[in-house]
């Protein structure tokens, strides 16, 4: 959870630098919706009702860390951040995101779900 956090923190600073230094506002709302969304469906997963509804929000927060790596790639590729910030960020939402292809499926493998 700690790491969720720390990569929505990121994401916020990264909104508001597009919106502040770069005046970008669309690329900028999306990263953070999606960057932000992984912690939030972390967050949700842990006080689900039951072990599918677990599985299904650690998959939505998949999906989000996956969206993310797109976003980051765009706004790399738009020379809107630096290689530097875009390889920080990408390597901190790769790791969040193996993390949770590996969860979802060790989840799913097993037998009683």
């Amino acid at each position: 959870m700690d790491k969720c956090i720390a990569f929505s923190i990121k994401i916020n600073k990264l909104r508001k630098y597009l919106r502040e230094k770069q005046h970008e506002y669309n690329n900028s709302d999306q990263i953070q919706r999606a960057g932000t969304s992984i912690g939030a469906n972390y967050s949700e997963a842990c006080d689900a009702i039951s072990k599918a509804d677990f599985i299904n929000k650690l998959a939505i927060a998949q999906k989000e860390a996956h969206e993310t790596m797109y976003w980051l790639k765009v706004l790399y590729g738009s020379e809107l951040i630096n290689k530097k910030y875009y390889d920080e960020l990408f390597a901190d939402v790769q790791e969040l995101h193996r993390i949770l292809v590996s969860s979802v499926k060790t989840l799913k493998e097993q037998k009683d779900i």
